[in-house]
Order: C-alpha cells, then sequence, then structure tokens
C-alpha cells in the first residue's frame, strides 16, 4: 500500500519512532504535493464547480439523513461501510436528525436540469447535502463526495492521524450521454466473480453506468447454457500457455485443457444484483457468427465445414491472416454456418437462458470479424444463396444476423451488433456499437439506428499506452492524449439516436486483474470525463492535474495503473543513411535524459532539446524523465535495431 494511505505508524509506536514518522511524513507531503496541486479534483469534471473557500471538518460521530427507499438502501450502506473503513468514525443512518453532518435528499419535485443521473452537491461548515431527482443522481452525488476527502478514503483499512475534511463547494453535475460502458472481455482470459465485481466497482467511482460483458469467443465459453452442457464441459478449457498471444505453438492432442472457467447461472446472477445495487446495468454479448471457435469445439456440427470434431478451443496459436485486410483468412473455420437450420436452434436455445438472466434490454451478437472464406467453399451456403437471392458475403452475413436479431426479439430483447453488420443490411431495429472508427456510427445514425460510440482510435483500451519497449506487444498504441480527445457526439452525427459512448478491454495479452487494472487507468479518467462532462469544460491541462490527484487514491484502494504519460513519445526519421531520433513529451514540465552508451541516464546527463542523431555504432538508447529535480518516468531501454525499424 501507498505510503500516503499509511503516512504515521500507530500512535503506541510514535514516541520510539518519531524520527522515522517525521520522514515518513515528510516524504508523504511531498509526494503528495507533487500529485495533487488542486484541492479539487473531481473526475469527470462537473457541469458547475464553484470552490466557497474553507472547509467542512468530519465530524466523530457522523450521522447521516436519508431515505429508506429499497434503491437507497445500498447508496446508503455504501456511504457508511466506505467512510467507517477508511476514517473509524462511527456512521449512523436515519431518516431523521435535527443536526446531521451529511443529507441525502430525494426531491419532492424532479428538477429538470440535473435528470434522471444528476445531483446538486453543497459543502458548507455546517455539513453536507446532496440532493437528486433518483437514487443513482445520489449515488453519483456520493461519488463525488468520497472525490473530496483526502485520498486515504479510499483505503479499506483504518487510516490514522488524517484529518478528515473536504473543501466548501456549490456543484451541479449532470452527465452529458446516457452510455457510459466500459466492456471487459473474459473469454481470451477468465475473470474470476470477485475480480469481475472489482472491475465494476472501478466504474462507478468514475460514473460509468453499463458493462459490456464479453462471454464468448474463440478461446472460451463462459456462461452456463444449461439445455447446452458441452459449451461449459467443453468450449470453457484450452490447453494453457503464457507469452505473446497469437504466437503460440499448435497445442498438442495430449497436451491438458487446464486453463479456463466459466460463470453458473447463479454467479451471472449474483453478478447482476450486484451492478444493478451501483446503478449499472449489464449486458451480455454472444458473439457470432465469428469468433465461434469454442461453440464449434463442443458442438462441430454447427460448422459448414468437415472435420470440425478436430477442432479444439483455441489457445493464442495464430489462426487468421490479416495480411490482405478485412474479412480476414481463417485458418480454421471459426464460423457459425448460416445454411445450418441447427444453429438456429442452437442460437434459440442460448438467447432463451440469457435473456432470462439479464434484466437489460440489449443483447449483443458481435458480428465483427467473421471470415469468409470457408463459407465460399461451402456447398449449403451456395445452396443457400441460390435460395434466398443472396449475391456477396456480407449479404450473407445479413441473413444470419437477420435471423438472429428475430431469435432475440422473441424474447423480449433488442439486438446490438458491432459496426460490421451494417455492410449486408441491417434492420431498421437493430441498434450498433460502432467500433472502426466514427463513420459507421454516424451513417448508422443518419438512418434512424441507435448507436453507441466506441471507436478503436480513442476508446481501445487493450491497446498499448505507452513505448512498446514498456508494454506488453500488441499490434496498436492509444496515448492518454488521445483518450481525452475522444467525443461521443462528434460533428455530423444525429445524437437524437447516440445513446453514448464506452470504453473495450480485449485480454488476448492481459492476463490477471492487475493487468486490467493497468491498461484501464488512467485512460478511463479519459473516457469517463468525454462521456460524462460538457465538451467545453474539457480542458487537457487541468485534467493531467487532477489525474496525478487521483494517483495516490488508486494506491490507497490498491489498484494498479499506467505512468505511461511521464514517458516521452518516441519517432524516429531518416535523413540518407543517418537517423535522428525524436523525444515529445505527452505533459508539460518534463525533463528528457538519454544515453546511448548503455549506462542509466540522470539529470546530470545532457537535457535533450533537439532530435537526437544515432552514432554509428551504438546499440542501445536509454530515456528517462525527470520533474523538478526529480524522476518520474520509467528508465526506457529501446535497442538501436528496434529505433532503425521505426523508421519514417
Amino acid at each position: 500500500m501507498s505510503k500516503i494511505c499509511q503516512p504515521f505508524i500507530k500512535s503506541s509506536k510514535m514516541k520510539k519512532n518519531s524520527a522515522v514518522i517525521f520522514m515518513l511524513a515528510f516524504f508523504t507531503m511531498v509526494t503528495f504535493a507533487q500529485q495533487s496541486k488542486t484541492s479539487v479534483a473531481i473526475i469527470p469534471e462537473p457541469v458547475s464547480l464553484v470552490e466557497k473557500g474553507g472547509v467542512y471538518v468530519l465530524p466523530d460521530p457522523i450521522i447521516v439523513v436519508a431515505p429508506s427507499d429499497k434503491e437507497m438502501v445500498y447508496v446508503n450502506d455504501y456511504l457508511r461501510n466506505k467512510l467507517s473503513a477508511a476514517t473509524g468514525k462511527q456512521i449512523s443512518v436515519t431518516e431523521r436528525a435535527s443536526q446531521p453532518a451529511i443529507r441525502l435528499i430525494l426531491n419532492k419535485k424532479a428538477e429538470k436540469e440535473i435528470g434522471n443521473e444528476g445531483y446538486t452537491f453543497s459543502s458548507t461548515a455546517n455539513g453536507v447535502t446532496i440532493k437528486a431527482n433518483t437514487p443513482a443522481g445520489l449515488f453519483y452525488g456520493v461519488q463525488t463526495f468520497f472525490q473530496l476527502l483526502p485520498p486515504q478514503i479510499e483505503s479499506t483499512t483504518l487510516v490514522e492521524n488524517i484529518d478528515w475534511q473536504l473543501p466548501q463547494v456549490e456543484i451541479t453535475d449532470y452527465p452529458r450521454v446516457g452510455w457510459r460502458g466500459m466492456m471487459l472481455d473474459v473469454s481470451r482470459h477468465f475473470f474470476t466473480v470477485d475480480e469481475v465485481k472489482r472491475f465494476i466497482d472501478n466504474m462507478v467511482k468514475y460514473k460509468f453506468n453499463t458493462f459490456h460483458w464479453h462471454l464468448t469467443d474463440d478461446e472460451g465459453w463462459r456462461i452456463e447454457i444449461k439445455s447446452l452442457p458441452k459449451l461449459t464441459e467443453v468450449g470453457a478449457w484450452r490447453v494453457d500457455k503464457v507469452g505473446w498471444f497469437g504466437t503460440f505453438s499448435k497445442p498438442l492432442p495430449d497436451e491438458p485443457k487446464t486453463y479456463g472457467g466459466y460463470y453458473t447461472q447463479d454467479q451471472i446472477r449474483d453478478i447482476v444484483r450486484y451492478a444493478a445495487e451501483r446503478f449499472v446495468r449489464v449486458m451480455p454479448e454472444i458473439d457470432v457468427p465469428g469468433h465461434s471457435l469454442a461453440a464449434i469445439a463442443s458442438y462441430p456440427e454447427l460448422s459448414c465445414t468437415p472435420g470440425a470434431e478436430e477442432y479444439s478451443v483455441r489457445a493464442g496459436e495464430e489462426f487468421m491472416d490479416w495480411s490482405h485486410g478485412a474479412p480476414p483468412i481463417a485458418y480454421v473455420d471459426n464460423t457459425l454456418c448460416p445454411a445450418n437450420e441447427k444453429v438456429y436452434d442452437f442460437m434459440d436455445k442460448v438467447i432463451t437462458e440469457v435473456a432470462q438472466l439479464f434484466p437489460f434490454e440489449y443483447i449483443h451478437s458481435g458480428g465483427d470479424e467473421a471470415p469468409h472464406n470457408f463459407w465460399e467453399k461451402s456447398p449449403q451456403v451456395k445452396e443457400l444463396m441460390k435460395r434466398e437471392g443472396l449475391k456477396t458475403m456480407p449479404e450473407v452475413q445479413s441473413y444470419f444476423g437477420k435471423r438472429i436479431e428475430k431469435i432475440i426479439q422473441s424474447k423480449g430483447k433488442k439486438m446490438m451488433g458491432w459496426d460490421e453488420i451494417l455492410e449486408g443490411g441491417i434492420t431498421p431495429t437493430t441498434a450498433l456499437m460502432s467500433w472502426r472508427g466514427i463513420d459507421a456510427g454516424i451513417e448508422a445514425s443518419k438512418s434512424g439506428h441507435y448507436v453507441v460510440m466506441s471507436p478503436t482510435n480513442f476508446v481501445y483500451i487493450d491497446y498499448m499506452q505507452g513505448d512498446p519497449c514498456t508494454e506488453a506487444p500488441v499490434y496498436a498504441t492509444l496515448r492518454l492524449n488521445q483518450s481525452y480527445k475522444f467525443d461521443p457526439l462528434p460533428t455530423g452525427v444525429n445524437e437524437k439516436f447516440v445513446l453514448g459512448g464506452q470504453a473495450n478491454l480485449w485480454t488476448e495479452q492481459i492476463y490477471n486483474i492487475r493487468q486490467a487494472e493497468y491498461m484501464t487507468w488512467p485512460r478511463g479518467f479519459a473516457i469517463a470525463e468525454s462521456l460524462w462532462s460538457p465538451k467545453e469544460k474539457k480542458d487537457w491541462n487541468k485534467f493531467v492535474t487532477k489525474t496525478e490527484a487521483q494517483f495516490p487514491r488508486l494506491d490507497c484502494a490498491q489498484t494498479k495503473y499506467s505512468p505511461a504519460m511521464y514517458d516521452p513519445i518516441v519517432s524516429v526519421r531518416k535523413e540518407g543513411e543517418k537517423y535522428f531520433v525524436e523525444l515529445t513529451p505527452e505533459i508539460d514540465g518534463l525533463d528528457i535524459y538519454t544515453s546511448f552508451d548503455g549506462s542509466t541516464p540522470d539529470n546530470f546527463y545532457p537535457k535533450y532539446s533537439a532530435p537526437l542523431l544515432i552514432p554509428k555504432d551504438a546499440r542501445l538508447m536509454r530515456i528517462i524523465t525527470y520533474r523538478d529535480g526529480k524522476p518520474i518516468g520509467r528508465l526506457m531501454s529501446i535497442t538501436v535495431d528496434d529505433l532503425k525499424s521505426r523508421a519514417k
């Protein structure tokens, strides 16, 4: 745990350790001063915030006055438990008290301005008042309250010798868009129930309200379907491999399939309930017709291709050729057969049980990256095309998608899919998740389709966030400043049909929850602010300061995050036979120091000021950033061969 969460040794030891205590307190103050340059650092930025000067000191005991409505039970418990854990103060929640420290008020007459998720917040010398039209609004107001307290409030254990106070402010706040989502892929790597809950808990701190749960893919089927038991008996398990996903050797027939897991239906219900208490909707994704190798390995008759009974759940070996662009050329047929009626019987069983487990109105049916090369060779598909008058493979996929939508609608749900489903034509009732940029989303909105904006170039948080020398290998990079530029309501879109936006965390190269957190934060801050805050309130430099103020909060919560914003952007240009390295800081106030001689640079080395010529015989470049005379970035080591390969 960060020293910020343990600023002093317990009082019984204080006299014996006064020197240690002084030094620890000193470094704590220095660290916090470096990370927090403002007393009010709320993410996402509120619609309106006025600092009045002064503070409110939390008393002991703390009396909270709040409604006792059914939907308020969790809000009240959340406030009480979190306050009590870190402060050690006695917290009581009641419906009436003469001088409460905190008031939670449901407006008797709805305030139109703040809507269903907004709130007003007032802290004075006498206490804190949060008002909202709904329990959800009060819940988001409570999140703001905790961000106004010292970062140690995020500790799950008692932190002593803290001035538990917050600034006096007036806030009016409400979201820019309704759909503020995060997707977690649990198919490539499995996450336990507790880890999924932890992911949701971190989401709600920054006012996300939709959890997109990617439950099926080539690498694992993660949801129990009782009428189709092989999906979890076979499809949930694969050979365990570690390394660079997509480069593994093909599993041998006798290698044990020990890696994986799935969620029982009771566990699904538990997570859906857990999310609902936190005002989060859960959207399941069953990704078809592509990305279905786990299903085909379980039930080979779902394939158009002879020999599918020999297929197994993908363990991370290469099985697609992307050299010709999309759609890819598949080495193994991972698509459900659109010409096989057994497929639609299968999907009916799956969707029936999925619809019963998830109250949310949408079911995501995937539709992305489906290879067509096996369909093109299939006599069954050729016959289907002749019978239905289909001319192209996208039209075949459209035929499949329309039939899936009918199944989904028959269960009382609506269908959403990735933007590839546009290519062969979609029904007026289909909703779209625009991931290959924003153009498909703009097009769909203009034709009256509901859209969630989720473009790769802003919100794909599985992408590398720093230099490749510091990151697990992924085929693209997404820096924090680029995520902050995300606009869910871009120019030209019909805003009436934009539900909102979403960040996506695919997990091919993410093996555990710690790495999932590292990839999510702080880019999740940037996306949260893009989805909640008014566009005119966004300010990059202010956001950086606020992000640094959030880091000690994540430390106290024992949540991992990336420091990549302190590492410079490395670019290389070639002039004749010479190579020049250009280093660009992502944030202001950084000094960069380098070496080409293999030594570790510090602030006694020459400071970077202009592109550097790579010396003729150099083999390694090392880079580090400093701020205010202290190292702040990671030591970056890049071979000269690597640098030259990046040259433009």
